[in-house]
């Protein structure tokens, strides 16, 4: 049997149907019931499902359809008063309208409780994708480890609830590996962290945010490195985990930009984990270079499919700039996706349906043509 990653894969978020999004809507003004939100989850969860199979995906997620945002949920769920708010204004549903992505601002923690982990998050999600897959793996997203205190820093982390960052971090070490627990004692098998906060320390407005806020970005990535570690250490021998990077994609927006350069060493030696998904669909990325510091134990997915812009890739592009990683990254280590999710944030990227569907088809089959295990 195969094991993730698979060579074409895909983030997790896709679009949320415009009838869930109204459901949801009446349902936050009272209008309609839980129940019936549920039910309306459930199908569209039925159909992203079988929208990933029939495109021929060995791995299924649920779209994130019950999700706010990739980390509300999840982060809403270790604490009384966990949060984290986005500063920026709404972005307006531009479908199929193919501007140019713009920066976004960094949304913003609020701790105002401990972290603590009281009951399973995901096990129920995980439960239902199951029983819905036929042919795919089903796979799980979580908000990495260090998302929050990346949103806010230790004077998120002091303001309220915590009077030393050692008891946050430890705290959160141990949240993340009872929910790793719970997910493979349901029968999980594939996990997939989001933390974001390792490909934006490249960009040097990240780097100024940090520095006035009192961080050293350096300091910063090492102590982030080490907490995933133990998150890691702790986790069930029985899951497969990869970590997602990207530079923020929320409506069309991005946070950051800048190359690995600056964290290639440390993200691909220092991180114990196996397996990278990369952004790599927009200049802003960088160059492949970054890539000779991946060790022979480890594999990349280059994120070369963009969920911010209308435009379907051109296949032979594709396949050229797969050759180019190449240099790096011997190709029985590459597996190739899109750049993130369609949807990080409920209202979802400016793109159609149709497009989103064309793009992940697309990365099945110059998959195929590309490796005789795809």
């Amino acid at each position: 049997m195969i094991q993730p990653p698979f060579r074409a894969e895909h983030i997790g978020s896709l679009l949320r149907p415009a009838s869930l999004l109204d459901l949801r809507r009446r349902h936050a003004a009272g209008q309609a019931s839980a129940q019936a939100l549920k039910a309306a989850e459930d199908e569209a969860i039925r159909e992203a499902v079988a929208l990933q199979e029939r495109v021929g995906l060995r791995v299924a997620t649920d779209g994130e359809f019950r999700r706010a945002s990739y980390h509300s949920f999840f982060y809403s769920q270790l604490g009384r008063d966990i949060q984290i708010d986005s500063v920026e204004d709404e972005p307006k549903d531009s479908c199929c309208d193919d501007h140019a992505p713009t920066r976004g601002a960094q949304p913003v923690a609020k701790i105002r409780s401990r972290v603590q982990w009281t009951h399973p998050i995901h096990v129920e999600d995980f439960r239902v994708l199951k029983a819905l897959t036929r042919t795919a793996t089903p796979k799980i997203t979580i908000p990495g480890p260090c998302a929050l205190h990346f949103r806010g820093g230790d004077a998120a982390v002091l303001a309220t609830a915590y009077k030393d960052t050692d008891s946050f971090w430890a705290d959160t070490v141990e949240a993340f590996g009872k929910e790793l627990q719970a997910l493979a004692d349901a029968g999980c098998t594939y996990i997939q962290i989001d933390e974001t906060a390792f490909a934006k320390f490249g960009d040097p407005a990240v780097q100024a945010t940090l520095k006035a806020r009192g961080e050293d970005w350096q300091e910063t990535i090492d102590r982030y490195i080490a907490v995933t570690n133990r998150v890691l250490a702790a986790a069930p021998r029985t899951l497969r985990i990869g970590m997602h990077l990207c530079r923020g994609n929320r409506a069309g927006q991005f946070h950051a930009e800048g190359g690995y350069d600056v964290v290639a060493d440390k993200l691909f030696n220092a991180l114990n984990i196996g397996f990278y998904f990369l952004e790599y669909d927009s200049p802003r990325a960088g160059d492949y270079a970054p890539l000779r510091f991946v060790p022979p134990s480890k594999s990349v997915i280059l994120g070369l499919v963009s969920t911010k812009t209308t435009t379907v890739e051109n296949r032979d592009e594709l396949k050229a700039r797969i050759e180019a990683a190449t240099q790096f990254v011997a190709l029985d280590r590459l597996c190739i996706s899109p750049q993130c999710g369609f949807a990080s944030v409920d209202i979802g990227n400016p793109i159609s349906v149709q497009v989103q569907e064309d793009k992940l088809r697309l990365l099945v089959e110059l998959a195929k043509d590309i490796w005789a295990d795809a």
